[in-house]
């Protein structure tokens, strides 16, 4: 995956992805300043990876990574952390669950599933929704309790 740093969002470019197109997802101040930041710390490793069209986590030679090797790297360092911190100081996740742990905070944060569909890059919402339904129910409860504290108690 390839970031271009905007104003207020970064563009990611995903070569080879099934769609083809880039997308630019808004980001928080603090996460644009480390995108931003990030070039930097690379070019005391190596100049190639400072490259303005370096993939952001690429590899020592500034191309982008296999990603299953990916996963399996961040399987591994998962797996020393847990070693190291004990089994009950981590998940043991998968590096996919950190985007269904993205969406589902989002949901329950009551983020518009359309919103959340374009960050994730799905086609359109009802593939989202089909997806992470699981979360729904758990929201159904909260819309409910919610909707009858504005009634009842007027708040």
């Amino acid at each position: 995956m390839r970031c271009v740093i905007l104003s207020s969002a970064a563009e990611l470019r995903s070569p080879g992805h099934e769609s083809g197109k880039s997308r630019v997802i808004d980001v928080d101040p603090q996460t644009l300043a480390t995108l931003r930041a990030h070039p930097a710390e690379l070019a005391t490793i190596s100049l190639t990876l400072a490259r303005e069209d370096a993939p952001v986590l690429g590899t020592i030679d500034g191309e982008i990574r296999h990603p299953e090797r990916f996963s399996l790297a961040f399987k591994n360092r998962l797996a020393r952390a847990r070693l190291e911190l004990g089994d009950d100081a981590m998940p043991d996740i998968r590096l996919h669950d950190l985007r269904h742990t993205h969406a589902t905070i989002l949901l329950r944060a009551g983020v518009p599933v359309k919103v959340i569909s374009e960050r994730l890059g799905h086609v359109g919402p009802m593939i989202t929704l089909t997806v992470y339904a699981h979360v729904m129910p758990a929201m159904q409860r909260e819309a409910a309790t919610k909707l009858a504290a504005m009634v009842y108690d007027g708040s």
